[in-house]
């Protein structure tokens, strides 16, 4: 090869899986069947993995010294470039080129599957903690045991590692997480008298209060999953369990319950928009303070200041409302890996890209200056680092009510497979319930139903929780 010349390996490559190609693909599928992989299908036990080396096949051949080769990389994170130009100014032999894809309503998970049926997948991507045992169910993914993943799990927060693991096999690298929080216009809230909720029953007081002054304190955004997601985690909802080589799916839960309930009377009672999040109508509100707060993530910061910069100094974070006084139940929502596609032709490289973005110093602070999240790693910043919009928040150090979210999340909470399907699902039935004045809890149901089935369909053995 030509100096200057980079080789994707994709041509040579493509269609050359062979019997380890089968024989991984089956051990994939088989980490979320069941069978010899059983427990650690489910999130239950993938803990109890050790993320060595798996028998997922040999070891893929390395690229030879001194070859330079190309890796494709997909991810919505903003400035990711950045580190991205970091990496291949001082790996000139292994240049990552960035595709951006759109996060909106799942059309980046949309893309990856289609790419995947085409035989035509990118070597790395952004896949969110939910979607990953969907991607494993489709033998998207490749096990990077081998390559000697579990060498670098210290580095990373222990149930962020462990997102990605099930049985001996490590399927991608944490990247950040997303402890959710309550983000506010202070101004307005002093301004109406209105005290910060620190219950959900302060925190409906809080929105007929709002209210009154002819705004609305939030949106229900109907088509938004994941954060319903979150909501019912915070309650102790427990959506998936695994035990022997079944899945239990439970959506239609107590908590999950308690949450659609107390959401549908602030809908019924109009004190809750139900326009979406994160798109124009919900900006216009968050900017002119039609809509004065929002239940987000950490990674909402960016979000708002980028979106509202008139607001600018006049907006505070504080903690989840509890569904109890004086309790300190968390949750998270979102939280993303770097994940390497089964396939690609280099995935020993794909795994040092992946495993240096989330986890360098200077790759962390510049992916904290666009906004990403809160970081999987350990070490490598301080809490402080991450208040980057401080001045939009007031001069608050807004950082650490993150923090102390992301340390009392219940980390027995369990994803399936099929989630980004399940969020369409949520979408689609909230939506008609709005619509048709449907209840809520017959959504719950609804999806319930739906999501056994779909699982079924995948030829998983599952039951309905009752």
């Amino acid at each position: 090869m030509s100096t200057g010349t980079y080789d994707s390996g994709r041509g040579h490559e493509a269609g050359r899986e062979g019997d380890r190609g089968l024989r991984a693909r089956r051990i994939r599928r088989r980490a979320l069947l069941g069978g010899a992989a059983a427990a650690a299908a489910g999130f239950t036990l993938a803990g109890c993995g050790d993320g060595g080396d798996a028998d997922g096949g040999a070891i893929p051949k390395e690229r030879e010294k001194g070859q330079r080769i190309q890796l494709s990389f997909w991810s919505w994170v903003p400035g990711i470039d950045k580190p991205v130009d970091l990496w291949n100014s001082e790996h000139p032999d292994v240049r990552v080129e960035v595709e951006k894809v759109s996060a909106v309503d799942g059309r980046q998970y949309a893309k990856m599957h289609a790419a995947v049926r085409a035989g035509n997948p990118p070597d790395l991507a952004q896949i969110e903690f939910p979607v990953v045992p969907g991607f494993l169910l489709d033998n998207a993914l490749m096990d990077l045991s081998a390559l000697g993943a579990a060498r670098s799990k210290d580095r990373f927060v222990g149930w962020q590692w462990q997102q990605s693991v099930f049985g001996k096999g490590v399927y991608a690298i944490p990247q950040a997480s997303g402890p959710m929080g309550l983000f506010l216009r202070q101004d307005l809230f002093d301004r109406w008298g209105i005290q910060l909720p620190q219950t959900w029953d302060a925190y409906e007081e809080a929105a007929e209060a709002v209210r009154r002054q002819g705004a609305w304190i939030e949106t229900f955004a109907p088509a938004n999953g994941n954060r319903f997601a979150g909501l019912a985690w915070q309650a102790g909802a427990k959506w998936y369990a695994a035990q022997g080589d079944t899945w239990t799916v439970h959506i239609d839960d107590e908590p999950t319950r308690k949450v659609a309930d107390y959401w549908e009377s602030l809908v019924r009672r109009k004190l809750v928009k139900t326009v979406p999040d994160r798109q124009n109508a919900w900006y216009k509100d968050i900017q002119t303070g039609a809509i004065p707060a929002w239940i987000g993530a950490s990674w909402g910061d960016a979000l708002l200041a980028g979106n509202a910069p008139g607001t600018k100094g006049k907006w505070r974070a504080a903690p989840l409302p509890q569904w109890q006084a004086g309790g300190n139940a968390q949750a998270n929502w979102g939280g993303s890996t770097t994940a390497v596609f089964a396939g690609a032709a280099y995935p020993k490289d794909a795994l040092d890209f992946a495993v240096w973005l989330n986890s360098d110093p200077r790759s962390i602070a510049l992916l904290i200056k666009g906004g990403y999240g809160f970081p999987s790693a350990k070490e490598g910043y301080a809490t402080t680092d991450l208040d980057v919009h401080r001045d939009f928040f007031g001069g608050q150090a807004y950082s650490r009510v993150f923090a102390d979210a992301g340390a009392h999340v219940d980390t027995s909470w369990q994803w399936g497979p099929g989630v980004d399907t399940l969020y369409q699902r949520l979408g689609d039935a909230f939506t008609e319930a709005l619509d048709s004045g449907g209840t809520f809890r017959s959504v719950l149901k609804t999806v319930q139903g739906q999501t056994v089935s779909d699982l079924r369909g995948k030829g998983l053995k599952v039951e309905s929780g009752g």
